[in-house]
């Protein structure tokens, strides 16, 4: 049920380092379902410059000291901490007008978020404060001077503005990839569902996992926050298109090429195929994904359908088909759990819905639902911003404007018919760029087309059918492992995408040197640099021991005709190259029969690998994998194992280790090139020699 705040609760700012309540009374926040007063917010007294230097000078260098696997750590005990409280989030949760389901989608979404770029931090990056990107660019003949790329945090702080339907995920799919870059942030939350993420943060704060002030949080107007940025921060906005324009061109902004992020409107597409005639598994799919879509926050997602494309002669059978589903969607208090859909968040964003309802009438009819008499089953009809799902019908879609122009921020979508693909594409294009469109078909000709014909316009595309039916995510679902952004209209930023999420928080800066001095900066090794060789075997010396650098040269082993025929028989690969000698010569790239590459890969194992138990665990992979001199019968081999990388493990008695494997021949050729991948004991053990 709702929790019922008797005085409405003071929100409160936090900043450089402590919670500071409004001087004013504060605007009134309401209860989305009953008008019951919930909080009130005002941000007058704080001080924006001085948040800005505390996270600049006090919590920015601690934060960038943490590697990134420390930072990962943090963000997962972080997610677990909050997800041991969620109950606490759900209930005040329903105020916003969100239902149990719509929670789930905001909290469980949110702090999944948070738990999954813990994962991906783990997972995917080095256990270092810097990221190479990309290989090593070689500048000189002789290998004395060479570049590559690198990643490291900005030095400033990520202000992070956020629209008010999803308070939770909203700040945590920001947060997530900002602190694992090592970059603190301030939060904005939108003030008429402040009140949760408000709630969120003391939470946060109160578990100790993070750096005291690694996120700030402002209740209220930002004031003169953005007049104080720097070219070393970064500016995320979520929200309407005016506004985010409007913040985009601040003057501090411009001068000091701060980057800016935007996530904005979206008139966000979805096309039911050709093939998708009613009666088939594709149509019923459609109907389902178009009202959940309408229903699902009270269609007040940056996701949801606006725009449904549908063959012309299929759109008396859809119209019909969403009319009857939205018919039946139960509007009411979003704590009853007999509701299927809550009100929007207050009574303004009614007002705003209803206006926009209006203004697409100039293109279509309403054919579904009425936008000024609400039908609810609990609730207050008055006090609350209920509205019910608003279905249109738009005809004639190549004549209309308001259809692609206009973005009503609820419960409400337009249905628009086409004739062939082409036209279908064409419909979804003139939305002017948005967050994600969808494809109902089970036509692989038809999705191609449809498919590579929407992407430009798009950020994600979702391709739906009876096949995928069961375990899509659907839509709407913004995922941590997917880009969340699109292009023109909706913005042109991008957001989330895995580690792409991470490095818009990072300078990509190229480092020129000579490669030992790359080496150092880099934390990996790179050819021509330094190498180390001592008389112990570098698989001998635990985490602890080993350098990069560390190399051995190992003898050589001769190659034999034997050794093919046996190696080909052994495993089945009798491929002509190495076993018909004029079939082989008539290959433009042998002169003869030649090894395996996998016989070469296996005998270099056999020259570097030292037998005896050891520091070394496992071999776990191989990357990067290239053959690049044919070996003939006759050839000797040798390899140059080089310690390349080496990443400890947080929690663990082990870490992986990278090595260059370069494999030649006798004439110093590279026969092959590739990292092999081990886990190696942090000490060593009793019996492997000493500590």
């Amino acid at each position: 049920m709702n929790v019922l705040v008797n005085p409405p609760r003071r929100l409160e700012s936090y900043v450089y380092g402590r919670w500071v309540p409004g001087t004013k009374d504060g605007t009134a926040l309401f209860d989305a379902s009953t008008g019951v007063p919930v909080a009130t917010i005002d941000s007058t007294g704080v001080d924006f410059a001085a948040s800005l230097a505390y996270g600049r000078d006090k919590v920015g260098p601690g934060l960038r000291r943490m590697s990134f696997h420390e930072r990962a750590a943090m963000l997962k005990a972080l997610g677990q901490a909050l997800m041991e409280r969620k109950e606490e989030f759900y209930a005040l949760s329903s105020a916003t007008g969100a239902t149990k389901s719509d929670s789930w989608i905001d909290i469980d979404g949110g702090i999944g978020t948070l738990l999954a770029y813990a994962s991906k931090g783990r997972r995917e990056l080095p256990n270092t404060r810097v990221l190479v990107d990309g290989e090593v660019e070689p500048l000189s003949r002789d290998g004395t001077f060479a570049a590559r790329h690198i990643l490291s945090p900005l030095q400033g702080v990520a202000i992070h503005i956020n629209a008010f339907n999803f308070p939770v995920w909203g700040m945590l799919e920001k947060l997530a990839p900002t602190l694992l870059a090592g970059m603190p942030a301030i939060v904005k939350p939108a003030s008429q569902t402040a009140y949760l993420t408000e709630l969120i943060v003391r939470r946060m704060v109160e578990t100790g996992l993070l750096p005291e002030g690694a996120v700030q949080l402002v209740c209220g107007s930002v004031g003169d926050l953005l007049d104080h940025v720097e070219g070393q921060d970064a500016v995320t906005f979520t929200g309407s298109a005016w506004t985010g324009r409007k913040l985009k061109t601040h003057p501090a902004i411009i001068e000091n090429s701060v980057r800016f992020t935007m996530e904005a409107d979206s008139l966000n597409a979805s096309v039911l195929g050709l093939d998708a005639a009613p009666g088939t598994e594709e149509f019923d799919l459609f109907v389902k994904e178009v009202s959940r879509e309408m229903t699902a926050k009270a269609g007040q997602k940056c996701t949801a359908i606006r725009r449904v494309i549908a063959p012309r002669a299929y759109c008396d059978a859809l119209v019909s088909a969403l009319g009857e589903r939205l018919g039946k969607t139960a509007l009411g208090n979003a704590a009853d759990e007999n509701v299927r859909m809550g009100p929007l968040a207050s009574l303004a964003q009614r007002d705003e819905v209803r206006a926009r309802i209006r203004e697409l009438l100039a293109d279509a009819e309403i054919v579904a639902g009425d936008p000024d008499n609400p039908r609810i089953v609990s609730g207050d009809a008055e006090a609350g911003a209920f509205l019910n799902p608003v279905l249109l019908y738009c005809d004639k879609p190549w004549q209309a404007r308001a259809v692609h122009d206009v973005e009503a921020f609820g419960p409400v979508s337009t249905v628009m018919p086409y004739d062939s693909a082409e036209e279908a594409v064409d419909l979804a294009r003139r939305g002017k760029g948005s967050l994600v469109s969808s494809v109902f078909t089970n036509d692989p000709a038809f999705a191609e087309e449809v498919v590579l014909g929407m992407a430009p316009f798009h950020g994600r595309v979702l391709i739906g059918n009876r096949v995928s039916a069961k375990t899509s995510t659907g839509h709407g679902s913004p995922l941590p492992g997917l880009v969340h952004g699109g292009p023109g209209r909706a913005g042109g930023g991008e957001e989330l995408g895995g580690i792409r999420g991470v490095k818009h928080y990072m300078q990509r800066t190229a480092v020129q040197g000579s490669p030992t001095l790359l080496s150092a900066v880099t934390g990996r090794w790179v050819p021509d640099a330094e190498v180390r060789r001592d008389e112990e075997h570098p698989f001998r010396k635990s985490l602890a021991e080993l350098r990069i650098g560390d190399q051995l040269m190992t003898g050589a082993r001769k190659v034999t005709l034997e050794d093919i025929e046996h190696f080909a028989n052994f495993t089945g690969d009798t491929f002509y190259a190495h076993m018909d000698e004029d079939a082989a010569k008539a290959n433009p790239f042998f002169d003869g029969r030649v090894a395996h590459g996998y016989l070469i890969v296996s005998f270099a194992a056999g020259l570097f690998v030292d037998p005896a138990p050891g520091p070394v665990l496992a071999n776990y992979g191989v990357d990067n994998l290239r053959f690049l001199t044919p070996v003939n019968p006759g050839d000797t081999l040798q390899v140059q194992l080089t310690c390349k990388e080496i990443n400890p493990r947080i929690g663990a008695e082990h870490g992986e280790v990278r090595w260059d494997c370069r494999v030649t021949n006798q004439d110093a050729a590279t026969v092959a090139q590739y990292d092999v991948l081990t886990m190696v004991a942090k000490t060593r053990s009793p019996g492997q020699g000493a500590d």
